[in-house]
């Protein structure tokens, strides 16, 4: 799945040797024995985040963005239910950290979301703001998930 602005359609090119790079990772390595943590696929131009957690009500799951990277966000296994709103629509409640890659947004008054289950994965780029880590209609959830950042 891939969700965007049909202005963003021709911007990135989503099959880029580092898009591929990252699809590589994902389909060639057992995910589910990978620690939490950092792991490393093409140095600070293709990285894997491996993370673990219980999905949280919406209050807890802030919308985020990125400037430098695009999220690969894969869902190896659990489920959550991951919001997307363009960036230009919604409200910083923070200041851009540069050092983290990282702007946290006011939760907006509408937004989009899909529900990823175990294998699915979502691709954001910069000009769109998400919200991971959210409990679906279900509850609570333990997910493990790996977020492949690509570097613009």
């Amino acid at each position: 799945m891939l969700t965007t602005n049909i202005t963003l359609a021709e911007k990135y090119d989503y099959l880029s040797d580092k898009f591929k790079k990252a699809f590589t990772f994902l389909r060639e390595t057992d995910l589910a024995s990978l620690p939490i943590g950092r792991t490393e696929i093409d140095g600070d131009e293709v990285y894997a985040s491996v993370q673990s957690y219980t999905t949280m009500t919406v209050e807890e799951c802030a919308f985020e963005s990125h400037l430098e990277y695009f999220d690969v966000q894969y869902v190896v296994e659990g489920e959550e239910c991951f919001g997307y709103e363009p960036v230009k629509n919604l409200t910083p409640s923070m200041d851009y950290d540069a050092e983290r890659d990282l702007i946290f947004y006011n939760e907006p008054d509408d937004a989009g979301s899909v529900i990823l289950k175990a294998g699915d994965f979502a691709i954001v780029p910069p000009e769109d703001g998400h919200a991971p880590r959210r409990m679906t209609k279900n509850g609570p959830c333990p997910v493990k998930k790996i977020v492949v950042k690509v570097k613009l």
